[in-house]
């Protein structure tokens, strides 16, 4: 089977080919998730380690999440919602002109103002008040209220140039011309579907990466990228599928792998008497929604068998997961336990609920963002079927998929996501845009549109104003233990980072996910 999928992927592939010399001149990486130019566009982590290359950043992690200074040198708070940064000197953007607070002040203003959005960034500045610009390289930042994370929380907030970018849309970081940064790399061309490629900022502030030329090709598909690696198109993929570790590993692929900080997860709709794909054994919609009793959230939590799902799915190489944050980081609440797979618990519950025959249900996904997302939803479906639920699986692109998802009337009744931590380094992020109940008003819960707890809401918004790391560490415990007692969200595992590349490449892959061309270098 395997060998057959891949002879039809590198048919797929064959008409990409080009013959490369050899060096550290250019740089091939097969991706798995097509590029947002804009990086105001369309929150998603992949579309954050893209603008990476081009658009610098106040605040930057390395690959273990450790903050240290980008385009800030220095950031301190001068009281409990006053900022003060200072900005790094003679940085010049790719066009050669100066980098300034002005520009600051600028990204912050267009977040909000990019127009037809689907996933905002709004969320990572949504805690500030007001800016002051003090001189050219000193800006004070106010925030309504406490926010102790915010310079974590800037780390996805993209600089761009206010001189180039005023009144750019979208479709002019598409075409390159607003695309000018301050990053590694500069925009060469970007041919949607196929192809991003750039070329290295000789001039860039920090240390220069060691690749001259890097192209991103884009591969969704699991085996075109795979065969793409093996047919020698391209140097390295990432979001290697698990399985396909050992293959590669015995054709003297180099594997570089650790685990992320993404907990993959379901959300179940709890807050409308209807929900639109809910129904009756036999597809007639129901009049109420069974999803709203905790009692068949339980039931769906208890049907599913992690260790399953880690093992076959991923291949070994994804953890059960007992909450929104792993294992170790800030803020995870050791008390809070993995559920017992339990199917006929399970079953009595959906019994005492009403439900002893079950109901019609849908569980939706994309397929082309996490580790095994079409996969991952197809088995939950199966264990799902077996307490005499009706399944079904629908799975999109994500392009498709997160529009249909983040919206003021959320289409779906259970689905798939995945957060990764790195945003705040803590389960604060998490919490405020996940399962927050949806607030556009307030700018939370960018990212739920199926449930909903009022206390959890008070405890999450509580828990953000906490500025003693002791009492917001245990705080944000007690909502993500009200969180998951309460089964509007349900945790399945985090997935690892995993990253294949041809002999004499090194990689150094970071828990975040993002894919940076700055990260390789030649090498045994």
């Amino acid at each position: 089977m395997f060998r057959r999928s891949c002879k039809i992927a590198l048919t797929l592939v064959a008409v990409l080919f080009i013959v490369r010399s050899a060096g550290a001149a250019e740089l091939v990486i097969g991706s798995l998730a097509e590029p947002s130019i804009d990086p105001h566009y369309l929150y998603v982590a992949t579309n954050i380690a893209y603008s990476n290359h081009i658009f610098g950043r106040l605040v930057n992690y390395d690959e273990n999440i450790r903050t240290y200074p980008g385009l800030a040198v220095s950031w301190k708070t001068l009281d409990d919602t006053t900022w003060e940064f200072k900005l790094r000197k003679n940085v010049k953007f790719h066009d050669g002109s100066d980098f300034t607070a002005k520009d600051v002040v600028f990204s912050f203003n267009r977040i909000p103002n990019v127009p037809d959005n689907p996933g905002s960034y709004i969320s990572t500045i949504s805690g500030i008040a007001s800016t002051k610009i003090v001189d050219p390289h000193i800006l004070i930042i106010k925030t309504h209220k406490p926010v102790p994370t915010l310079p974590i929380e800037l780390r996805a907030v993209a600089i761009v140039s206010e001189k180039v970018c005023k009144g750019a849309a979208t479709a002019d970081f598409t075409s390159g011309r607003a695309a000018i940064g301050t990053g590694p790399y500069k925009f060469v061309e970007y041919v949607p579907g196929k192809r991003l490629v750039l070329k290295r900022n000789e001039d860039y502030w920090d240390k220069k990466p060691a690749y001259e030329r890097v192209t991103f090709r884009i591969f969704s598909n699991n085996e075109a990228r795979m065969a793409a690696l093996m047919g020698g198109v391209v140097d390295m993929i990432d979001f290697v599928p698990p399985g396909d570790v050992e293959r590669l590993k015995s054709r003297n692929f180099n594997i570089f792998k650790r685990p992320s900080d993404r907990i993959i997860f379901l959300v179940c709709d709890n807050t409308r008497d209807k929900s639109p794909y809910v129904t009756d054994k036999n597809g007639k919609p129901l009049d109420k929604n069974p999803l709203r009793d905790i009692r068949v959230r339980e039931a769906i939590s208890k049907a599913i068998f992690r260790k399953a799902v880690t093992q076959q799915v991923m291949g070994g190489l994804a953890f059960p997961a007992s909450q929104l944050i792993p294992e170790s980081w800030f803020s995870f609440n050791p008390d809070i336990s993995v559920e017992k797979f339990d199917p006929a618990g399970a079953r009595k519950l959906l019994a005492e609920a009403g439900y002893a025959e079950g109901f019609g249900l849908t569980i939706h996904g994309p397929n082309d963002r996490y580790v095994n997302d079409a996969k991952i939803c197809e088995a939950v479906a199966q264990m799902l079927t077996r307490i005499g639920l009706k399944m079904k699986v629908e799975t999109m692109p994500k392009s498709e998929y997160f529009g249909r998802m983040i919206s003021p009337e959320n289409e779906f009744s259970l689905y798939l996501m995945g957060w990764g931590n790195s945003a705040s380094g803590d389960s604060s992020a998490c919490l405020l845009t996940t399962v927050h109940t949806y607030d556009k008003a307030r700018e939370m819960g960018s990212y739920n549109g199926g449930y909903s707890n009022p206390e959890l809401d008070r405890i999450i918004e509580e828990a953000a104003l906490i500025v003693d790391e002791a009492a917001r560490e245990k705080m944000l415990q007690k909502a993500m233990a009200v969180a998951i007692n309460d089964y509007g969200t349900i945790p399945l595992h985090a997935q690892s980072v995993i990253v294949a590349t041809k002999e004499g490449i090194r990689y150094v892959p970071r828990a975040d996910e993002d894919t940076l061309a700055m990260n390789a270098r030649p090498g045994k």
